[in-house]
């Protein structure tokens, strides 16, 4: 959101979008179902967790916010402004509070910033639309190994190598994925034994 702007305009913006920041410690609640949203968050430390839960209780994890990453944009500017979703914090963590109407209007001080600022928060908002794309596509796959497989050639991709380091934990993973955690357990460790990966906690090989 800020890229493009030198320090002196970042205090410049700041204050004219009266920015203010926010603690949360792990496991408070940083947005709940229902809550009416005004304004958008950037985590500027720890992690904040963004899931839905479907009428038996069962976490659906849809993505992991880490500093430098932005939340509720698509919320606060949508005709209804009111979450679907619950955002937790998963680590003591700080957030940076910007009120969304600001940064649409034009201020009385007539920053120049607003344009740069709109391209930017345009381009965000794309790349999340192609994310979640990306998550539907895996799990819209019929097996827990085709989905885990998917998630993996997609991590593949995105490190541009064959071993990278998930954010998630075991329960995280399968709940992102939306699948049984034992079911998964037991196909990683088939995967694993098939000679198709290597794993060791967070980190995993694809082995070629």
């Amino acid at each position: 959101m800020f890229k493009g702007f030198n320090e002196k305009d970042l205090e410049l913006m700041l204050s004219c979008l009266s920015a203010v920041t926010r603690q949360y410690k792990k496991n408070k609640f940083v947005l709940m179902k229902g809550e009416r949203v005004n304004h958008i968050g950037i985590v500027l430390s720890g992690k904040l967790t963004v899931f839905s839960e479907d009428a038996d209780g069962n976490r659906n994890i849809l993505s992991e916010i880490v500093p430098g990453e932005m939340f509720a944009e698509a919320f606060a500017f949508a005709e209804n402004p009111r979450s679907t979703v619950y955002v937790q914090a998963t680590a003591k963590s700080e957030v940076l509070n910007i009120d969304y109407k600001k940064i649409v209007a034009t201020c009385n001080k007539a920053c120049s910033f607003h344009s740069n600022m709109i391209g930017n928060m345009l381009k965000i908002l794309s790349g999340k639309i192609l994310m979640l794309n990306s998550k539907l596509d895996i799990i819209s796959k019929r097996t827990t190994r085709k989905k885990l497989a998917a998630f993996f050639e997609k991590q593949k991709v995105n490190f541009d190598s064959n071993v990278f380091t998930i954010n998630f934990n075991r329960e995280e993973l399968a709940d992102y994925l939306f699948i049984d955690r034992s079911s998964m357990s037991r196909e990683l460790c088939k995967m694993r034994d098939e000679g198709l990966i290597k794993f060791k906690k967070k980190q995993f090989e694809i082995v070629e």
